[in-house]
């Protein structure tokens, strides 16, 4: 028993002598770290191949519903005016609104050829009345990029959801069609041409969805969407208001017009008194 004894106390001091050494726990906390790490690198790798897997032969990547991954953090532009300083050019002749007042729409009115012609867009010039830089208000397709004898040079961007932003009047361009331009991009200069002589060294811009023309002042600063977005939305001719004062013209003859169950009481008091001498012919023709 003795001898047990002495064999189980030896041992336990043996145990209490090996944990006492200093290089022993720090040997156990870096095993349990490489341990740790090992592990979590494993895991990644295994995560980074089933992901693999779910991509597609051309590196689109898709959800577990076999669906197209969007970007949800894409930026929408808005409106901006055609200059690299908006604050360095001004209106100087607006859009003709069919809806605004006589006096607003008399500055809306461009003279060529001894005819007065509706604005379809804007008429922008520098302050000081100089040349400038023409930008792109929005990024888009260059559709058209020509030399006109009486706009002169022209520029078309189309953009999303059938709108086409217009750049007339230039100098130069230094766009073709066929480029794609981005916002703010230098797409020529401002100049003159033969249309509107009275407002000098300018551009002409105009906003048009489907070929109706905006006024793009009411778009300024506002996303593309908000042509669509917009309940009321400016007539780009007279074409409309035409066709509503006819169909009104039409709807109020209708409504004048003396009905044929209602005559006048002089009609109604003759067409009596005949009724009444056929009635006395009658009873005096009777044997």
């Amino acid at each position: 028993m003795r001898e047990e004894e002495k064999k189980r106390t030896s041992q336990g001091s043996k145990f209490q002598q090996f944990f006492r050494k200093k290089w022993v726990f720090p040997a156990i906390y870096l095993v349990s770290a490489a341990v740790i790490l090992t592990a979590v690198l494993w895991y990644q790798a295994i995560r980074n191949n089933d992901a693999n897997d779910l991509s597609t032969d051309d590196g689109t990547d898709v959800s577990y519903n076999e669906e197209q991954s969007v970007e949800v953090n894409q930026s929408v532009e808005n409106f901006k005016m055609p200059a690299i300083d908006p604050d360095a050019v001004k209106v100087v002749t607006n859009f003709y609104d069919f809806n605004a007042s006589e006096k607003e729409q008399e500055t809306a009115l461009v003279f060529h050829n001894n005819t007065y012609h509706p604005n379809q867009g804007i008429d922008i010039a520098s302050n000081d009345g100089k040349a400038f830089e023409v930008t792109a208000s929005l990024s888009g397709t260059v559709a058209k990029a020509e030399k006109d004898s009486l706009l002169g040079y022209v520029v078309e961007i189309e953009h999303e959801n059938g709108v086409k932003t217009i750049y007339q009047s230039l100098a130069d361009t230094k766009v073709q069609a066929g480029d794609k331009v981005k916002q703010g991009e230098i797409i020529g200069q401002a100049g003159k041409n033969q249309f509107n002589k009275d407002a000098g060294v300018h551009v002409h811009f105009e906003i048009r969805k489907d070929g109706k023309a905006y006024n793009p002042l009411n778009y300024m600063d506002e996303p593309l969407t908000s042509l669509t977005e917009k309940s009321v939305e400016e007539p780009s001719d007279g074409a409309a208001q035409k066709e509503d004062n006819k169909d009104g013209e039409e709807a109020t003859s209708d409504e004048t017009a003396p009905s044929d169950e209602t005559q006048p009481d002089e009609e109604q008091s003759q067409s009596k008194e005949n009724s009444e001498q056929e009635k006395s012919d009658n009873s005096t023709t009777k044997p």
